[in-house]
């Protein structure tokens, strides 16, 4: 995993800030290109977009006469629903990788142009298009032993493309939580109660509002049903994940 990381980063380096005037090479597959992915690996691995259920973005059965998977409609999120580019498995889970883990901060920007694709043929089916935009916060111990927030990276081009306005304080994290993914799936919604706060000063940006609430990956959506919930309570009308990968279950 550490050499595949490597090479993404170095094949990234070159590419900034003079990506459009000279060739550099696709990410995935190392052909030279001006494009940071290719369109032959951008083809192959991301257009390929499965039926999604409407709320979680589970993949469900062509076949499915609704809209919502099971688990969405025996218990229903907080969230209205989730837009995502891919599925979280090889090699789309290299990219998050690389960026978060990697600090391949150049990767940010293909991210959000993958989700930017994903928003545009959902919002043409009918999804409504937030009116304000956040980012997953990260708690104060994390965001200074990594020294950014991969979301916020993710949401910052995203919300220029998409026209939307972004607000990357209109959520605070109350308390560093365990790392999701190192909880059993039991212990993952008690990690994230009450961990989130609708600060005094963006109250009133939330009320009404539809948020997009963005983040690099969805495995059993507890953060974000906890910030969904709280943006609810805080007065949001609606809530809109949009999340670069979600994890399948297996």
């Amino acid at each position: 995993m550490l050499s595949r990381l490597l090479t993404i980063t170095r094949r990234l380096l070159p590419m900034q800030p003079m990506r459009h005037l000279l060739p550099s090479s696709c990410v995935l597959c190392g052909q030279t290109d001006r494009e940071a992915l290719c369109q032959p690996c951008r083809q192959r691995y991301f257009m390929v977009r499965p039926r999604r259920c409407v709320q979680c973005a589970m993949p469900i059965p062509t076949t499915a006469k609704e809209i919502r998977c099971g688990d969405c409609l025996k218990n229903k999120p907080a969230f209205d629903a989730t837009v995502v580019a891919t599925d979280y498995a090889a090699p789309a889970d290299q990219l998050v990788l690389a960026l978060k883990f990697g600090a391949t901060l150049p990767l940010a920007p293909l991210l959000a142009d993958m989700l930017h694709a994903s928003v545009q043929h959902y919002t043409e089916r009918g999804l409504p298009l937030p009116t304000l935009m956040t980012a997953v916060p990260l708690g104060v111990r994390r965001l200074r032993e990594r020294g950014f927030n991969q979301s916020l990276e993710i949401a910052r081009p995203l919300a220029r493309s998409l026209g939307v306005r972004l607000d990357p304080q209109l959520l605070v994290r109350l308390r560093d939580t365990q790392a999701q993914a190192t909880l059993p799936n039991d212990e993952r919604k008690r990690n994230m109660r009450r961990a989130f706060v609708v600060p005094t000063g963006t109250m009133n940006h939330v009320r009404g509002a539809h948020i997009g609430v963005v983040d690099d990956v969805i495995t059993t959506g507890e953060t974000l049903n906890e910030i969904a919930e709280t943006l609810k309570r805080f007065g949001a009308r609606r809530v809109t994940n949009i999340v670069f990968a979600r994890t399948v279950a297996k």
